[in-house]
């Protein structure tokens, strides 16, 4: 096998067994990356070139077959292909031709036809293949059946590699530096707008690629950015995801104008007694569910209990991925593996967050990367209260 192949063939083969999948035809963003060691074409990287279609790669893997496995690139892509293969990195044979959705899947059905697959299983990600491309895979392979690709391509993902966890603690890192540089250049009298764009110059600095930040200022609980000024004495919340090579940092740390009082010391500690009491049981085996038992029984104790959110996810490419462990809060998912037991390099975010009618919004996001026998914590820094200065 190729030694730069930058995922597990056999884990993945044995997933696409467990789900009756043949071929795979993979058209997300994510797992286009993630499943070509984190290449994507510069040219579409932020939004569609051509107006008439959108930007579809695919790759074709055949399961147990890397070898016939394709790349199907956009006519305008070569360069960057070749780019790529001459610097060592691992790619699959491409096949370049389409600028629309339709003509990539349909020269992806051709190389499938031209390696002589019999009636088969086609997985795909049905959320992230249009509609006409979907009509093509339907019309032409009508002998198929198709089968949703996403939870494998997940489960694949959630487990990373010792290179995956390093990035993934550089990126934390990153982003926790960020916000205390951002909270440094802040005085009263910014808006968030000019708050926001500290914190993205500051993650641009440190070769980061700014994705987003939610911030909150004073009693405010709005997250959005807006025109709203730092007042003497005001606490802000920052809650940002810098991508680091392609993994996100995604933390929240508070900062206070001068001086916290001693309600807000409070507050925050409480917060804090929650998170600690959420990752001190984590280790590769234990039940994802059971995260959520410790963080209720730590609620269930806490002056402020009744009033505040947790919530447990995995996190990587995507800031929200498997494990999945819950089926409420903020952003509701399936929770696919609530009741499975954690693995050796998963990586979950924490957070708690407490939406106070007086003092505003605080919370705490950290991210917890499972051990054999316990937990690691990355971009574990800044978590009291910072200070801006007066």
């Amino acid at each position: 096998m190729h030694a730069n192949i930058p995922f597990s063939t056999a884990r993945l083969d044995g997933l696409l067994d467990d789900f009756g999948i043949d071929v795979l035809i993979v058209t997300s963003k994510h797992n286009i990356q993630y499943l070509l060691g984190g290449y994507y074409h510069f040219q579409f990287e932020y939004m569609e070139a051509i107006g008439i279609s959108r930007y579809l790669p695919i790759f074709v893997y055949v399961t147990g077959a890397l070898d016939k496995s394709a790349y199907i690139a956009n006519r305008n892509e070569r360069d960057s292909v070749q780019n790529r293969t001459s610097a060592g990195y691992w790619m699959p044979p491409a096949v370049f031709g389409s600028s629309t959705s339709v003509e990539a899947m349909t020269l992806a059905l051709k190389h499938i036809k031209a390696i002589a697959m019999p009636a088969l299983r086609i997985g795909a990600e049905l959320s992230f293949l249009p509609a006409d491309a979907a009509d093509v895979l339907r019309r032409e392979r009508s002998d198929c059946r198709l089968v949703e690709a996403m939870r494998p391509l997940e489960k694949l993902r959630s487990i990373k590699t010792p290179a995956e966890l390093e990035i993934l603690r550089e990126a934390s890192e990153r982003v926790v530096a960020s916000m205390m540089d951002a909270a440094s250049r802040t005085r009263a009298g910014q808006s968030k707008r000019e708050i926001i764009d500290h914190l993205r110059h500051a993650e641009r600095s440190r070769d980061m690629i700014f994705e987003y930040a939610l911030v909150t200022m004073g009693t405010s609980l709005n997250r959005a950015p807006s025109d709203q000024r730092l007042a003497p004495g005001d606490i802000v919340s920052l809650d940002s995801g810098g991508n680091y090579r392609g993994y996100i940092g995604d933390l929240c740390r508070m900062a206070v104008h001068g001086e916290p009082d001693g309600e807000l010391v409070d507050l925050l500690d409480e917060i804090d007694l929650i998170q600690q009491a959420a990752r001190a049981p984590i280790r590769a085996g234990l039940t994802g569910s059971e995260i959520y038992v410790a963080a209720t029984e730590a609620l269930a104790r806490s002056p402020h209990g009744k009033q505040m959110h947790f919530v447990a996810h995995g996190m990587g490419i995507v800031s929200h991925e498997a494990p999945r462990l819950t089926a409420s809060g903020p952003i509701p998912y399936p929770a696919d593996d609530a009741n499975a037991p954690l693995e050796a390099g998963m990586v979950i975010s924490i957070e708690t967050t407490l939406p106070h009618p007086r003092r505003g919004f605080i919370k705490l996001e950290d991210t917890i990367a499972v051990t054999p026998d316990g937990y690691q914590a990355f971009g574990d820094d800044a978590r009291g209260w910072n200070r801006i200065p007066a």
